[in-house]
């Protein structure tokens, strides 16, 4: 059950007489408890929705369209808290923030909701039965799983999880109910590399269909891991070797059943010193969000976006010059698609910085958690142009909050000029170096 926060002026709830204050116990009889209740047992032509009104019992029944909204507000989007994530993973990322950030970045969820609702991957420690029965009834798709092994033991060992090992069975229900699975490995140095990965591989081929798709990651590891467990970074060889071996078994799959199901992060190709892939090794890209294919990507949408230069040049003003900051990893990419731009728009200069990131240590080299004292450091004595482009997604969703709390305004303050964050695609890219918006 859930109390109602509002009711929407004129809406079918308002004039059924549902008010704020209101707790909704169940629709057509099913029970709600969140969201997931709420919006798959409210798409029905008719709905009795039973309410808790003070000392009394209220039935309401509704006729409407059959998925259009009637009009209630709740106290949070999910309707009830987010889970907190029960498990210790030796590699978890948020074990190995400093102190003192805000604390907000400090929660950790594995919210099955969160994995339907916005493509978050849970370990499904914090589900039983009833929850796995739900997805089914539901059909909720796809689900994102966060493997790493696919040995009961070991997982517990990772995840310092007992239920861990036990809930990898959770994947078969849900692959014979139909339901696609999207999966992730984090690869930790000898641990569950070498024959286990193999195994994993193995075992979430044997999915497929449903297992449409697997992320092979390595550990982020942060300087700030006293007392956590000992790991230790891939050497370029070694990257180098879990290259081939995912790359044998995913090209065994793209034999069999047209997809390669497994692909490696681009962090992995660019620290054995290896060139990426091609887009026809990433099909559409369903794991970029786990970094497996950005660069790809990235680079393919600018030469899409350099096709259309002309109608660019209608609204370039030249001279221009402007900086990026970007990571140790993204640089070299960065320095070669700003030298293509910089050939085609007379006038243009571009210069690209790479930032070291000695906020987390310089193991970490994703643009993505730079953060803004590390680019005032490194960039305030350097002559910036008109502006400083910036990643997108070195800020916080939907704020202008870098992971150190400074924001977009004092950044540009220390800087001396303005500062752009940059949308992390080719359109974004072409637009904010040139200064132009052409797609609206």
């Amino acid at each position: 059950m859930v109390t109602i926060t509002g009711v929407d002026k004129g809406s079918r709830a308002d004039r059924h007489g549902i008010k704020q204050g209101d707790v909704l116990l169940s629709i057509n009889d099913r029970e709600i408890r969140d969201v997931l209740d709420y919006r798959f047992h409210l798409a029905n032509h008719t709905v009795t929705l039973k309410l808790h009104r003070g000392p009394e019992i209220v039935t309401v029944t509704i006729h409407k369209q059959e998925y259009d909204d009637i009009g209630l507000d709740f106290e949070t989007p999910l309707m009830d808290k987010k889970q907190r994530c029960e498990n210790k993973c030796i590699f978890c990322f948020i074990d190995q923030l400093p102190g003192g950030m805000r604390e907000t970045l400090y929660f950790k969820d594995d919210d099955s909701r969160l994995s339907f609702l916005h493509g978050n991957y849970i370990t499904l420690t914090n589900m039983y039965d009833r929850d796995i029965d739900r997805i089914i009834e539901m059909h909720i798709s796809p689900v994102n799983i966060s493997v790493h092994t696919t040995n009961p033991e070991l997982r517990c060992f990772m995840l310092h999880n007992k239920r861990a090992g036990e809930v990898l069975s959770y994947m078969k229900r849900l692959a014979d109910a139909g339901i696609t699975l999207c999966g992730q490995i984090v690869l930790c140095r000898g641990i569950n590399d070498g024959a286990e990965l193999d195994r994993s591989l193995r075992d979430l081929q044997a999915l497929y269909p449903a297992m449409s798709s697997v992320s092979v990651v390595p550990a982020g590891l942060t300087r700030y891991r006293e007392k956590l467990y000992e790991l230790t970074p891939y050497t370029p060889e070694e990257c180098a070797r879990i290259i081939e071996q995912v790359n044998r078994v995913g090209d065994e799959c793209y034999e069999k059943y047209g997809t390669r199901i497994f692909c490696c992060a681009d962090e992995l190709y660019l620290s054995a010193g290896l060139p990426l892939p091609g887009e026809e090794y990433y099909g559409d890209y369903d794991q970029i969000e786990n970094g497996v294919g950005m660069i790809t990507s990235l680079c393919s949408e600018v030469a899409t976006e350099l096709d259309f230069a002309d109608e660019y040049k209608e609204s370039y003003k030249s001279p221009r010059h402007v900086s990026i900051a970007t990571g140790v990893a993204a640089y070299d990419t960065i320095c070669a698609l700003a030298s293509k731009l910089e050939q085609t728009f007379e006038g243009l200069q571009v210069d690209v910085y790479r930032v070291i990131n000695h906020f987390f240590g310089e193991s970490i080299t994703v643009a993505g958690l730079l953060t803004g004292r590390d680019i005032v450091g490194q960039l305030q004595d350097k002559d910036l142009g008109d502006c400083l482009l910036i990643p997108e997604n070195t800020l916080r969703a939907g704020e202008d909050t870098l992971l150190d709390d400074m924001t977009v305004d004092q950044l540009s303050a220390a800087l001396g000029v303005p500062v752009c964050p940059s949308a992390n695609d080719g359109v974004g890219f072409v637009e904010s170096v040139l200064g132009v918006k052409l797609c609206e």
